[in-house]
């Protein structure tokens, strides 16, 4: 962080030097003075170089971060403290008291930046919360922005020295664990391929399992046979460089003028990726893109062991940067001049063989547990399934009692004729129908071939006598017009 504080600061240091170096130059050369009319004379442009980008954290409020840090850049009297403050005090928060002193224009510019970045948080929890589908619930913003340590999200319109104090704690403290989390994840990587090339054997036949395990064995034999790795940071390994990459004669090796050529954004220090750029040819010598038995996840994996190696070997105040001062004093220990040689990945394991059982262990568990899932899930889908035949049986039945009332509508069936009858002889005639229908089912039928039917009016005599032996009226329906009229006279004789 503190390379990136320093970035304008050295580099207008290094501008004004180059222009005393060229003033000297033309004051030692001898030519006759020529007199010039400087009215006539258009001073040349210039043009405002620009200062080198800074290098990505990888954090995820890296933005924020490097915004801050221009910004405060621009104050003369912040940068002469932040010039003069130890790393250590910048840790303990003695700078971030040093904002109160900064103009009101650049707080003002920072008061914009933290406002941009809540909202930009409350963007981002917006958006996470409509992907696990949670439209209809309110968001308690000022909740879920505590996760976030880097600013006070109980002030978030004004930028004040408690931000600036999250801002380099938090930001000190994710840039340490970020190498853990790296190594965490390599970790996982290497095991998970262990894994996967047991499992893959486990399904090959005797034969081919012995051939599958010689080509393994080849390709890491093949792997190991490289060239001799320089320790890095090493005077061997620097020389090398000094000679392959520069161009230079390794005779001619000068430690501060190595410094100045590999310090390429010019800020007097080595952060962590010109120190990475450093070990590049080390590492061609171990592994090739091209080649099976190479793994690029592996080669960056070496490259930060390498790093860290030689950050805990000079970086002396713990800074995560490389001055100048600390190469100089690295390059006379004995440790730079007859280094140890350095063992690279294939002789270290990334795990040892308990972290490979236990790794295997919450691989079956996951399994598992993603079984005993998916068997719940199949039966929900069955459940689903059974009431989804339910359903269209039901529709196929409701669909058919539909239909066939459109029949009977379509049929247009006429209702039976009303019977007209004298007073209240209607149910009384009903019953004498079922009683006449019980005793000719009652009467037992015999092989003899059946009788000829009565007619109509002998039928109804037979009814009305029946009528006259209960004491009922006699009905006269089923006689003819003529007929009906002289039973109805002979109904009126006493």
């Amino acid at each position: 962080m503190r390379s990136r504080i320093h970035n304008k600061m050295c580099w207008s240091r290094a501008l004004f030097t180059g222009w005393i170096l060229l003033l000297v130059q033309l004051l030692c050369l001898e030519a006759v003075p020529i007199s010039m009319d400087k009215t006539k004379v258009k001073e040349t442009e210039k043009i405002p170089e620009e200062a080198p980008a800074s290098v990505d954290t990888g954090l995820h409020y890296d933005r924020y971060l490097r915004e801050v840090i221009d910004f405060l850049e621009k104050d003369q009297h912040f940068r002469e403290k932040l010039h003069n403050t130890d790393m250590e005090d910048i840790k303990q928060g003695k700078l971030a008291k040093e904002l109160d002193f900064v103009s009101h224009h650049v707080r003002t510019k920072l008061d914009e930046l933290k406002r941009q970045e809540v909202n930009r948080l409350r963007t981002l929890i917006k958006a996470k919360q409509d992907l696990e589908g949670g439209n209809d619930i309110a968001v308690d913003h000022q909740a879920l922005l505590k996760q976030f340590e880097y600013l006070n999200h109980m002030n978030p319109h004004t930028f004040e020295v408690d931000d600036l104090d999250r801002l380099i704690k938090s930001a000190t403290k994710d840039l340490e664990n970020y190498d853990k989390e790296r190594h965490d994840e390599f970790k996982r990587y290497e095991m998970m391929k262990e894994h996967d090339r047991r499992e893959h054997l486990k399904t090959l036949g005797e034969d081919e399992r012995k051939k599958e395990e010689e080509h393994y064995e080849e390709m890491r034999k093949k792997h190991a046979d490289h060239p001799k790795v320089n320790h890095p940071g090493s005077q061997n390994q620097l020389k090398e460089v000094w000679e392959e990459a520069d161009g230079l004669d390794p005779e001619d090796f000068d430690p501060k003028t190595f410094f100045n050529l590999h310090d390429t954004n010019g800020d007097g220090f080595f952060d962590e990726q010109e120190l990475e750029a450093l070990f590049t040819k080390e590492l061609e010598k171990i592994y090739d893109p091209t080649n099976e038995e190479d793994d690029m996840v592996e080669m960056e994996e070496e490259r930060l062991r390498m790093r860290e190696h030689v950050m805990n070997e000079v970086d002396s105040n713990k800074d995560r940067l490389v001055s100048l001062d600390e190469f100089l004093v690295a390059t006379k220990k004995k440790e730079f001049l007859e280094p140890d040689s350095w063992e690279t990945l294939e002789q270290n394991q990334a795990y040892t063989d308990e972290e490979m059982r236990e790794f295997e262990e919450h691989l079956a568990q996951q399994e598992q547990d993603l079984h005993l899932k998916a068997v719940d899930l199949q039966k929900q889908r069955d459940e689903l399934e059974r009431q989804q035949e339910q359903l269209n049986a039901q529709k196929i039945e409701l669909q058919q009692a539909v239909e066939h009332m459109e029949r009977l509508k379509s049929q247009k069936v006429d209702p039976p004729p009303e019977v007209h009858v004298e007073g209240n002889a209607i149910p009384e005639m009903h019953l004498v129908d079922d009683q006449l229908h019980h005793e000719q089912e009652a009467q037992p039928q015999d092989h003899e071939p059946a009788a000829p039917q009565d007619t109509p009016q002998e039928h109804h005599e037979q009814q009305n006598q029946v009528l006259a032996q209960q004491g009922l009226p006699q009905t006269h329906q089923d006689l003819p017009p003529g007929h009906q009229e002289a039973a109805q006279g002979q109904h009126d004789l006493p």
